[in-house]
C-alpha cells in the first residue's frame, strides 16, 4: 500500500507540472523588410583538403611534379635489373625543369631498358589514399613526349595489400617535337577507401611524362575532369543564394607572391600555375606539407558551380595586401594598378562580350554566355588605414567602369574592438555597399548577440555575415559540430532574419573538411575519400535556406522581439508566392515549453500546417559517417483551427511552422 501511495503521489506531481507558457503574436499583414534572395549562402575555401583532395575529383597527387619536393606523393619500385645501384645504369627517373615554361616547368624523364611488367613501377598514393568505387569507370590521361616509340605503360589501381582493382595499357605512338596527350579508361572491380595508382613500364627507350591524371567518371553532371558529385550535391541541397569563393585567407596568401591570382587559374589545365596552399604550414598541430593548389578548380569552375546550383557568384580578390597575421606585406600604392586591373578584368571575364579580351577567354572555355556577376569582395579580413587607402582606389576604378557592381568591404577579423569600430565608421562614411563581418565565437556569444543588428542603421550600407561558426571548444579541439553549436547558430540566425533590412547575406565557414586532412574545426560538411555527411549545423543552414520566405513580419512576446526570454528565440516571414507564414522557434532550454501562436492579419488559415523540427536532449550529439542523419530535420503535419495555434517547443529544439493563409 505504501508503494501504491508513493507512486500515485509521483504521478500526480508529474501530471501537475506547469510547463512555461508563452504567447507569440505574429502580424502576418505587417511586413517590415524584404528578405534578399542572397540572404543565406555558402562560403568555399580550399582548407581542410576542400578543393584538391576534396571537391575537385582528381585522384593523383602532384600530377605535374610541381610540389616543392617534385616526387612527393610518388614512389618508385625497381627490380635488380633496373635499380641503378645494382645494375650500374643511369637512374630510370629524372626530374627535368624547363625554365621557359613558367606555369608548369617540371616533368619527368623515364628511361627503360628492355623492361617487362614488374621491373619498374611508379606509384601514386593519392590524397590520403584514393577512394575507388566498384563498377565505376576511371579515366586516365597523361601528357608525353618521346623521340622514338618503344615504351608501353600499364596503369592499374590497387588496394593497400597490392591487389589489383582494374587496369589498362597505353602505348604512346606520337614521336618528334611537341607534347601529346594519351588517354585510356578502365572499370574498377571493388570498392576501397585508400587505393593507389600504379604505372608499370615495359619496353625499351625513353619518354617524358607530365600531367599524370586519373578521374572517376561519376563526377558532377558527368563532366570530365570535374567535381565530386556527392560533395556538390550537398551544396545544391542547400539551395544557397550565393557562393563566396575562392576563400578567405588564401586570397591574401602568406605573402603577396603566394596570393590568389585568378588569371593563373583559367585556361588549359596544364597552363595553370600551381602554388603552395597557405594552410600547408599554418597550423603546427595539423601540418600538411603536401597541401598545394593545382587550380584544377579555378575561377571558371567556380562560376560554373555557382550557375549549376543556382547561386549568385561572389568572388573575393586580393587588394594588394598579404595576410596581416603573417608577413604583413603590402604593395606600394604606386604599384597597385595591376591589382585593380585584375579586378576590372575579372568582371569582363564574368560578364564581357565574347569579343572582349577576357570574355573571349570565357567563351573559349565553353561558356559564351555571361555569368551575370553582380558583386565582388575587395580583400579578406584586412584592416587599418592601409586597407582603406587601397580599398578607395579599387572602389573608384570599379564604380567608374561598372557602377552596378556591389562591393563587399572587410571589417577585419573580429566583430568588435578598436580595429572593427574604426573600419565600421570609415566604411559607413564611404557609403560602402556591404560590410563583411566575421565571428568565430562560443555558443554563449551567439545567444548573447541575437539582438546585434537591432540597432544598426537602416540605410544603403548592408551587412554581409561572411564567416561565422559557433565553437564549442575552439578550432584545435576534437569537438567538431554538435547540437550545441548548431542550436546556438539557429538562435543567432533568428536575429539575422529579423534584421533582413540590415543583413542581406550570411554564410557559415569553413565549408568542407576531410576527416584525414583537416586543419580547422568545426566545419559544415565532413568527407572521406568515398562519402560525405552534413553536420547538425548543415541541417540548421538548410532549414533556413529552404524556409526563407521573402518578407519579414513581426513576431513578439509581451510586445518585445523574441530574443532570449526564457531561452526562446523566434522570427517570422511570409512566402508571398506560396502564401504561407513561416515561423521559426528555438527553445534553447532543457525544459519543454507550451506556446500559443496568434496570427494577426493572416486571413483564413489552412487546415493543416507543415512542421519541420530538429531536437536532441544531448547537446554534444553529433552526426558521423556511420550515423549521418543522427541530428537532422523531421517533417510532420499539424492540424490548425483558426488563428490561435497551440504548439509545444521540445527541449533543445529548433522548429519551423509553415502555415498556409489567404
Amino acid at each position: 500500500m505504501k508503494i501504491k501511495h508513493w507512486l500515485g503521489a509521483v504521478l500526480l506531481c508529474i501530471a501537475t507540472i506547469a510547463y512555461p507558457q508563452h504567447t507569440f503574436t505574429v502580424k502576418a499583414n505587417k511586413p517590415i523588410a524584404d528578405i534578399a534572395p542572397t540572404m543565406w549562402g555558402i562560403f568555399f575555401e580550399d582548407i581542410n583538403l576542400g578543393a584538391d583532395g576534396g571537391i575537385y575529383a582528381e585522384l593523383v597527387k602532384n600530377r605535374s611534379f610541381e610540389f616543392n619536393n617534385p616526387l612527393m606523393g610518388w614512389s618508385i619500385k625497381m627490380s635488380d635489373k633496373t635499380d641503378p645501384q645494382v645494375a650500374g645504369m643511369n637512374p630510370p627517373v629524372l626530374v627535368v625543369n624547363r625554365k621557359e615554361h613558367t606555369a608548369n616547368p617540371r616533368y619527368i624523364h623515364v628511361t627503360v631498358d628492355n623492361a617487362v611488367k614488374g621491373d619498374f613501377l611508379l606509384s601514386n598514393e593519392g590524397f590520403r589514399g584514393m577512394g575507388i568505387k566498384k563498377d565505376i569507370r576511371y579515366d586516365f590521361s597523361v601528357m608525353y613526349h618521346q623521340a622514338t616509340a618503344g615504351v608501353k605503360l600499364h596503369i592499374a589501381l590497387s588496394d593497400s595489400a597490392g591487389k589489383e582493382l582494374g587496369s589498362t595499357t597505353i602505348t604512346p605512338a606520337e614521336t618528334g617535337i611537341g607534347w601529346h596527350k594519351a588517354t585510356a579508361a578502365f572499370t574498377a572491380n571493388a570498392t576501397v577507401m585508400r587505393g593507389r595508382m600504379n604505372i608499370w613500364f615495359e619496353g625499351n627507350g625513353a619518354i617524358d611524362l607530365d600531367m599524370v591524371s586519373l578521374f572517376p567518371s561519376d563526377t558532377w553532371k558527368g563532366r570530365p575532369g570535374g567535381m565530386r558529385a556527392d560533395m556538390v550535391q550537398k551544396l545544391a541541397d542547400l539551395k544557397p543564394g550565393f557562393i563566396r569563393f575562392p576563400g578567405g585567407c588564401i586570397v591574401e596568401g602568406y605573402d603577396l607572391e603566394h596570393r590568389y591570382q585568378w588569371k593563373k587559374t583559367v585556361g588549359p589545365i596544364e597552363e595553370r600555375q600551381l602554388i603552395i596552399n597557405r594552410w600547408n604550414t599554418e597550423f603546427a598541430h595539423r601540418p600538411a606539407p603536401d597541401y598545394f593548389q593545382t587550380f584544377g578548380l579555378g575561377f571558371f569552375e567556380y562560376f560554373q558551380l555557382a550557375e549549376d546550383i543556382g547561386a549568385a557568384p561572389l568572388p573575393i580578390i586580393n587588394c594588394g595586401m598579404a595576410c596581416q597575421f603573417n608577413s604583413k606585406e603590402v604593395v606600394p600604392m604606386d604599384d597597385l594598378q595591376p591589382y585593380i586591373q585584375d579586378a576590372l578584368d575579372l568582371i569582363e571575364f564574368a560578364n564581357g562580350d565574347v569579343a572582349s579580351t577576357w570574355g573571349k577567354v570565357r567563351a573559349a572555355m565553353g561558356h559564351p554566355a555571361p555569368f551575370n556577376l553582380t558583386m565582388m569582395g575587395i580583400g579578406n579580413e584586412n584592416w587599418g588605414p592601409q586597407y582603406l587607402e587601397r580599398l578607395k582606389a579599387f572602389t573608384k576604378a570599379i564604380k567608374e567602369k561598372y557602377p552596378a557592381i556591389k562591393l563587399i568591404n572587410s571589417s577585419g577579423f573580429a566583430p568588435d574592438g578598436a580595429l572593427f569600430n574604426y573600419l565600421d565608421i570609415e566604411l559607413r562614411n564611404m557609403q560602402a555597399d556591404f560590410i563583411d563581418e566575421h565571428y568565430y565565437r562560443s555558443p554563449e556569444w551567439f545567444y548573447a548577440n541575437v539582438k546585434r543588428y537591432d540597432t544598426f542603421p537602416r540605410n544603403n550600407t548592408k551587412i554581409f555575415a561572411g564567416e561565422y561558426a559557433s565553437h564549442v571548444d575552439g578550432t584545435k579541439g576534437d569537438q567538431k559540430n554538435c547540437w550545441l553549436s548548431a542550436i546556438s547558430e539557429a538562435a543567432f540566425m533568428t536575429g539575422l532574419e529579423r534584421n533582413a533590412a540590415v543583413v542581406n547575406m550570411a554564410s557559415y565557414a569553413p565549408l568542407f573538411a576531410h576527416v584525414d586532412g583537416w586543419q580547422w574545426t568545426p566545419d559544415l560538411i565532413w568527407v572521406n575519400n568515398l562519402e560525405s555527411y552534413g553536420t547538425p549545423d548543415y541541417y540548421v543552414q538548410q532549414m533556413y535556406t529552404l524556409n526563407k520566405g521573402n518578407k519579414v513580419v513581426p513576431v513578439t512576446l509581451n510586445n518585445e522581439v523574441v530574443a532570449g526570454q526564457d531561452s526562446l528565440y523566434a522570427t517570422a516571414a511570409i512566402d508571398t508566392v506560396k502564401r504561407e507564414v513561416i515561423i521559426k522557434v528555438v527553445n534553447a532550454s532543457a525544459k519543454p515549453q507550451e506556446n500559443t501562436i496568434i496570427l494577426e492579419g493572416a486571413g483564413k488559415t489552412a487546415a493543416q500546417a507543415t512542421v519541420i523540427s530538429m531536437q536532441s536532449n544531448d547537446l554534444l550529439a553529433v552526426n558521423s559517417f556511420t550515423s549521418p542523419t543522427n541530428i537532422s530535420p523531421k517533417t510532420s503535419v499539424m492540424n490548425v483551427k483558426g488563428k490561435k495555434i497551440s504548439v509545444k517547443a521540445a527541449p533543445y529544439s529548433f522548429t519551423i511552422f509553415r502555415i498556409g493563409m489567404q
